[in-house]
């Protein structure tokens, strides 16, 4: 296995829910996520809610398998080694799970009403679902390059996020947002009760990630 930097997920384990990594900086950063939260929820913004929460239940599933991909094979897709306050698993710290939890509403804000509109000839839910997760995936490629986030093997990298990771996040947070409200809840609940459900067996139980 060709693996680039493996010492960096000894490091990421290291400091895994180790509090004593903890920064104060973080609790005013919660702060502005709860604010923003309940601004909307002031507004009766449930759409953008739901779009906000849905993207967040999905990053979460996604962050519980990569932590199983390093149980069982020994090494993530992508770990976070050091500059975070607080390591929730192997490669997602406070502060990113901070920003994923408003990526969905600020996607939101950006959606046309018109779910069949288009833009330059393509559907805006299309667009704005592949140019978002374009975005995030070309920023993924200054984060690997810096201390603080790392991909582990050299075959991942942009392009497999931009696909595997980042198109479901954005079509999760854009369906929510345009589902009957009912559905909206249904489909955040089931996936939060997943989600609780593999966090309390494989982190809880059974110690794996």
């Amino acid at each position: 296995m060709d693996l680039n930097q493996p010492e960096l997920t000894q490091k990421a384990l290291q400091i895994l829910r180790n509090p004593q990594t903890f920064e104060w900086y973080f609790i005013p950063l919660l702060a502005f996520v709860v604010y923003i939260y309940f601004n909307e929820i002031s507004q009766k913004n449930w759409k953008g809610i739901a779009a906000g929460l849905s993207l967040y239940a999905v990053h979460w599933f996604y962050e519980i398998l990569n932590a199983l991909i390093q149980h069982f094979s020994g090494h993530a897709l992508w770990t976070v080694p050091t500059g975070t306050s607080y390591l929730l698993l192997i490669g997602v710290g406070a502060e990113l799970s901070m920003m994923f939890v408003t990526a969905g509403l600020i996607l939101s804000k950006i959606l046309p009403e018109d779910p069949k509109l288009k833009i330059v000839g393509i559907n805006n839910r299309v667009l704005f679902v592949v140019g978002n997760a374009a975005f995030f995936s070309i920023f993924e490629i200054f984060l690997a390059t810096t201390p603080a986030f790392h991909w582990v093997y050299p075959w991942w990298g942009s392009f497999p996020v931009f696909v595997t990771v980042y198109i479901p996040f954005f079509a999760a947070a854009v369906l929510a947002y345009d589902a009957l409200p009912r559905n909206q809840i249904l489909w955040i609940a089931a996936v939060f009760l997943v989600d609780a459900a593999m966090m309390i067996v494989f982190a809880g139980l059974l110690g794996w990630i």
